[in-house]
């Protein structure tokens, strides 16, 4: 694998969903050379290492907790990744990303270039929610960001016409689809199962 365009979290999270969100739309909105292989990486963690050892380069879109105002958008570049990962944990695919990148670096084979295109979250605690405004608005810049270190590598995209693209994943996880579909907040409880939490906070007393 040349170039591998990853994209991770959780779209039942609300921000943590934007990095999937974010390829997603770039795979949408533009076609690659056969070089360039677009993944949803969801929460995958150790399962990504061989294709971070095979791919030549990575680019990386991510919700990361930088403790910046919501919806900022960071690049970080090569060796700095990973101590940005490292900062504010919010689910358990961040530390096994970076295990990844670890592996992959002990094993000797590491991508020659990788980039990380992060947003600030704004919410993440609301199961069922989608993005929020803040971190939805940045999704363009950061794909305008990513398209520009693709040219740098010699893999440009070109737009594609609408309805063109192969989804990444199952249709009803497409953004309009989840969001028409999921239940209201009223309906269905957005932290939990209300059960176990009514079970805890009984416990708690």
């Amino acid at each position: 694998m040349d170039t591998l365009v990853l994209g991770i979290g959780n779209v039942l999270w609300a921000d943590e969903g934007f990095g999937v969100r974010a390829v997603a739309a770039l795979n949408e909105g533009w076609r690659f050379p056969e070089t360039v292989t677009l993944m949803d990486g969801g929460t995958q963690g150790l399962y990504l290492l061989p294709h971070v050892q095979e791919a030549r380069r990575i680019l990386v879109f991510d919700a990361i907790d930088y403790g910046l105002e919501p919806g900022t958008l960071q690049v970080v570049k090569d060796g700095d990744i990973p101590s940005y990962l490292g900062v504010g944990k919010m689910s358990l695919h961040q530390t096994c990303f970076q295990e990844v990148l670890s592996l992959a670096q002990f094993s000797g084979h590491t991508p020659e270039k990788a980039v990380l295109v992060g947003v600030q979250p704004k919410l993440l605690k609301d199961f069922g929610g989608s993005l929020t405004d803040v971190v939805r608005e940045k999704i363009p810049e950061a794909l305008a960001l990513g398209l520009g270190f693709l040219a740098e590598w010699g893999v440009p995209g070109a737009p594609r016409q609408p309805g063109d693209a192969v989804p990444l994943f199952d249709p009803s996880l497409a953004i309009g689809n989840y969001e028409s579909g999921r239940p209201s907040a009223d309906d269905a409880c957005r932290i939990g199962d209300e059960r176990l939490l009514a079970l805890r906070a009984s416990l708690e007393r």
